[in-house]
């Protein structure tokens, strides 16, 4: 069923069970949730084609677009993502085995492990980069440049209340 389908007959349902209750909460709360649910399946689609994850090409794309050259500590580079520590390890020991990223020991602490693009990972995520753009550019088709503001700006306002204190 479409999401415009389910929301109306959600709304419809409500309505009849329990007239005094507005649903309007729970129907914004829904959409929100089925269409990540909808670009999730559509990035690991398209991710599975290359052989990769989103959370592998996100591994990637975070050290191309913010690593210095020597790399960034596992634990920066879990902040940076937003994941624990150990949901990095195991995505880096994948892109390891790849040959796409490499591990070495931070000079000032050699008790703090790197990691950082090798070659063959740096052409990869460039290579990869254009088409992922031009994919999510054709999710967010129906879109304008300005709506596309407006959505990221209505989210980031929501997000607090949902990440809490």
């Amino acid at each position: 069923m479409k999401t415009a389908e389910l929301l109306e007959r959600i709304e419809r349902d409500w309505q009849a069970a329990r007239p005094d209750v507005n649903p309007e909460p729970m129907l914004t709360v829904i959409a929100v949730q089925r269409t990540s649910q909808l670009l999730q399946g559509a990035l690991e689609a398209f991710f599975a084609g290359y052989d990769l994850t989103p959370s592998a090409f996100d591994v990637l794309a975070t050290l191309r677009r913010s690593a210095p050259p020597e790399g960034l500590t596992l634990g920066d580079l879990a902040h940076r993502m937003a994941v624990t520590p150990p949901a990095v390890t195991k995505r880096v020991d994948g892109l390891e085995r790849r040959g796409w990223v490499t591990r070495h020991p931070d000079p000032g602490d050699r008790r703090t492990v790197r990691a950082a693009l090798s070659a063959a990972g740096r052409a990869a995520v460039d290579e990869l980069l254009l088409a992922h753009v031009a994919h999510e550019e054709a999710l967010l088709g129906q879109l304008t440049p300005d709506e596309r503001r407006t959505l990221r700006q209505l989210l980031g306002r929501l997000s607090p209340a949902a990440e809490g204190p």
